[in-house]
C-alpha cells in the first residue's frame, strides 16, 4: 500500500478533518486524523493493518510474541495487528491516570512485544506505553503506527515503522498562526492534556 492508497482510505472514511484541533499533546493543528473513523470499518481496518505488518522487516517479525497498544485509540489497530501477526493483542489502560496493563491481562517474562499506535505526534504516549509494558516484564522491541505525524523526528528509544509519515505542522499554544487562532479550537483527542 503507497502512501496515496493510504490517505485515500482515510479520505474515503471521513477521517482527514480539516479545522483548529488541540491534539492530546497539547500542540494545536489546522488537520486531524481520526483513526477511530477510518477503523470502524473492519474490513478497511484489516487491511490496513495487514499493510502496516508488511513495513516489519521479516527478523523482528519472527521475534515477536505479543502486540500491545494504548486505550483508546490503539485498541483495534492493535488488536488488527495481532491478527495480521497471527499474535495475542493485549492493551494499556490508564484507569488511575498512569498506563498500566489492562487488568486481568498478562505478560509473561521475556515476552518480545510490538508497541503498536493509531497516531504518533510527539512520542508521549508511545514512550508511557512501553514503560508500563517494560514495567509488566515484557520487552518493547519495535513499534509501529498507522501514521507517524513527527515527519520521522520521533524517538521512542525502539524500531519505530510507521505505514504512513505526514508532515502537517503543528503549533505550541503560544506559536499558533492568528487565523487559526481565531476559531475555537476542538479537542477530538481522547487523553488529557498534559
Amino acid at each position: 500500500m503507497q502512501d496515496d492508497d493510504v490517505l485515500a482510505e482515510f479520505r474515503a472514511s471521513k477521517a482527514l478533518l480539516e479545522g483548529h484541533f488541540l491534539l492530546s499533546s497539547g500542540r494545536h493543528s489546522a488537520h486531524y486524523l481520526q483513526c477511530a473513523r477510518v477503523l470502524m470499518d473492519p474490513m478497511r481496518a484489516s487491511r490496513l493493518a495487514l499493510a502496516l505488518a508488511a513495513r516489519l522487516p521479516r527478523e523482528l517479525k519472527k521475534e515477536l510474541t505479543r502486540v500491545v497498544s494504548p486505550a483508546m485509540g490503539g485498541v483495534i489497530i492493535g488488536h488488527e495487528m495481532g491478527r495480521a501477526l497471527g499474535l495475542e493483542a493485549m492493551f494499556v489502560e490508564r484507569p488511575t491516570g498512569k498506563f498500566e496493563l489492562r487488568r486481568g491481562f498478562a505478560i509473561e517474562p521475556g515476552d518480545k512485544v510490538l508497541l503498536v499506535e493509531d497516531v504518533v505526534t510527539t512520542g508521549l504516549s508511545s514512550r508511557e506505553a512501553i514503560q508500563a509494558i517494560e514495567q509488566a516484564g515484557g520487552e518493547v522491541i519495535a513499534a509501529a503506527a498507522l501514521v507517524d505525524r513527527s515527519a520521522g523526528s520521533v524517538d521512542l528509544g525502539v524500531p519505530f515503522y510507521p505505514l504512513i509519515a505526514l508532515n502537517f505542522p503543528t503549533w505550541a499554544p503560544d506559536e499558533v498562526p492568528p487565523e487559526l487562532a481565531a476559531t475555537p479550537a476542538i479537542k477530538p483527542g481522547s487523553r488529557a492534556q498534559t
